[in-house]
């Protein structure tokens, strides 16, 4: 492989404009793509897009910081119990060789299950919000801060091993556990949020030997502008048109890797 592939550049430039236009998408479509359609092996496919997942986030995360849709305290609770939970898995993984047939196709059905949850959030959370909502409502701050940890946990794990979960199943934890706070800072927080988590996973990965450094400058050459560009179209694409159409491509995704 050259310096930069104009395969993966090509391929980044979509993908970025998709999480232009949407916020979503990165790891849900860019890890499977890299698997399906390229040949990849997913622990190096998860590793690179980890890797390429905090690079683009800092730079969401410098956008919604300089516009105050950010709350680190959000964001300091998920990361208590995402870093420590990425770290663990991170040393159990080391004990296998992941590299290896068998590791390649448990992650590729962790993933496709990911992808499966994720769409079936895309297209149910309103719903499902709307019957959990009240209930939500009256779960007192300190017990809100402790689920918080939790869910950091739980997406410290999935991510670490899949690279997906910390996009739209984040989104809809944090707005059960937050339903007054604005979805510009839940949105904001939980991108915040991926940064560290996918940093620490990444450079593990990195350690681990499963990231492939010529195809992440390949794709983050060709996202960079994807996701400046799908950014401009994103206020002229209504989000209901997007939504349902990553959603069915991630079920269809999903699908084909766990079945």
């Amino acid at each position: 492989m050259g310096h930069l592939d104009p395969r993966f550049m090509l391929s980044g430039f979509f993908i970025g404009l998709l999480v232009g236009q949407t916020g979503m998408g990165g790891g849900s479509l860019m890890t499977p793509l890299l698997v399906l359609f390229f040949g990849i092996h997913p622990a190096t496919a998860v590793g690179t897009d980890l890797l390429y997942a905090s690079v683009t986030k800092t730079a969401g995360t410098l956008v919604h910081g300089l516009n105050k849709t950010v709350d680190w305290r959000i964001v300091s609770r998920l990361a208590a119990g995402s870093v420590p939970a990425t770290l663990v898995t991170l040393f159990a993984i080391s004990h296998y060789n992941i590299s290896g047939p068998t590791s390649g196709r448990i992650i590729a059905l962790v993933l496709g299950v990911m992808l499966l949850l994720t769409a079936l959030s895309l297209i149910f959370r309103r719903g499902f919000l709307a019957l959990v909502g009240p209930l939500l409502e009256r779960v007192p701050p300190e017990k809100a801060a402790r689920l918080t940890i939790i869910v950091g946990v739980i997406l410290g794990v999935l991510v670490t091993i899949s690279s997906v979960g910390a996009g739209a199943l984040g989104v809809t934890a944090l707005l059960m556990l937050y339903p007054r706070v604005k979805m510009a800072v839940i949105v904001g927080s939980d991108i915040a949020h991926a940064v560290p988590l996918t940093m620490v996973a990444g450079l593990g990965h990195w350690w681990l030997g499963s990231v492939d450094w010529p195809l992440l400058s390949s794709l983050l050459s060709g996202s960079i502008p994807g996701i400046v560009l799908g950014s401009y179209l994103s206020a002229h694409v209504p989000d209901a048109v997007l939504r349902p159409i990553l959603a069915v491509t991630l079920m269809v995704v999903g699908g084909r890797l766990v079945f």
